[in-house]
């Protein structure tokens, strides 16, 4: 039968200097995460208005362009089609618009 206390951890004789021990880095850890960028900007409203304002501007402006490239590149490629007399007139006629606007 195997010895139990060959399996078992070594544990320090004194569990105050463990726990002390455990402490003092758990401290540094809350220390060092709260000199985050992201911990500091959540802890500051400016801070964290100015950046949720950019982030909205950058999502507007990515929605305008990036619909703006869909519908042309979608009227484009309607206005090619000239065996669907309907579509194909419109996508013409709105592809003229545009070009007639430039």
């Amino acid at each position: 039968m195997p010895d139990p206390s060959a399996t078992m951890p070594d544990r320090p004789e004194d569990p105050t200097t463990d726990l002390t021990e455990e402490l003092r880095a758990l401290r540094t850890e809350v220390a060092r995460l709260n000199r985050h960028r992201f911990v500091r900007v959540q802890n500051s409203t400016l801070r964290m208005m100015h950046q949720a304002f950019l982030r909205g501007l950058a999502m507007g402006l990515g929605t305008v362009v990036g619909a703006t490239v869909l519908v042309s590149l979608i009227v484009y490629f309607l206005s090619q089609i000239d065996f669907i007399p309907i579509v194909g007139e419109w996508a013409k006629q709105i592809a003229a618009e545009i070009q007639a606007g430039q």
